[in-house]
C-alpha cells in the first residue's frame, strides 16, 4: 500500500521507540516506527524512522514523528535505560504523551499476536520499509535484538484494542 485505503480514518497513531544501547556510529539502532489503527480495524505501518544517534538525536525524530502523525503517544520500552528513556523525551519537549513499558516476556513471545495479526492481513505497511521488514522477516531469537522491530512491536501491542480481534489464540 503506498496509501491508506480510500474511505479510511486512522482512529489512533502511536509512535514506537526501542532505545538503543550505544550511539556511535557502529552502535546500536534506536528504532522509531510509527503505527496507526485505522476505522476499518486494520493497523498501517506508516513510517519507520529508526536511527543510530544520542539520546537527544533519537529523541527529536521521535517528536518529530509524533507531531507529524498526530500521534496520540510515543511508546518507549524502558528495558535498556529505565526512566531514563521518558526523560530524555521530557526534556526535548514536556508536553509530549509518553507510556513507557518494560517488557517481563522474552522478544518471541512479544511479537507472538503481532505476527499472527500479519499472517491474518489485519495490518500492512502504507510504502515500503525495507530495513524494517528485513528485520521482520530474518530475526531468528537469540540473535542481536531488532531495534526497529521492537518498536513496531510495542506500538501494535499499544493498538491492539483497535485492530482486528480482541483476542488471538489466547495470546491476548
Amino acid at each position: 500500500l503506498r496509501a491508506l485505503p480510500e474511505g479510511v480514518e486512522l482512529r489512533a497513531v502511536v509512535i514506537g521507540v526501542g532505545p538503543g544501547a550505544t550511539s556511535s556510529e557502529s552502535g546500536d539502532e534506536t528504532g522509531i516506527v510509527a503505527v496507526g489503527a485505522g476505522t476499518d480495524k486494520r493497523g498501517y505501518v506508516l513510517a519507520d524512522l529508526s536511527l543510530i544517534g544520542a539520546p537527544l538525536v533519537w529523541a527529536r525524530r521521535a517528536i518529530t514523528a509524533y507531531e507529524q502523525h498526530e500521534a496520540n503517544y510515543i511508546v518507549v520500552e524502558t528495558n535498556n535505560g529505565g526512566e531514563m528513556v521518558t526523560q530524555t523525551i521530557r526534556t526535548v519537549d514536556p508536553k509530549v504523551a509518553v507510556k513507557p513499558v518494560h517488557a517481563s516476556r522474552g522478544k518471541q513471545t512479544r511479537a507472538e499476536p503481532i505476527s499472527a495479526l500479519y499472517e491474518q492481513g489485519w495490518i500492512s505497511h502504507v510504502g515500503s520499509f525495507p530495513q524494517l521488514e528485513d528485520q521482520m522477516t530474518q530475526w531468528v531469537p537469540g540473535l542481536k535484538s531488532p531495534d526497529r522491530m521492537d518498536a513496531l512491536v510495542w506500538a501494535c501491542t499499544a493498538l491492539l484494542p483497535y485492530i482486528g480481534v480482541q483476542r488471538i489464540g489466547g495470546l491476548i
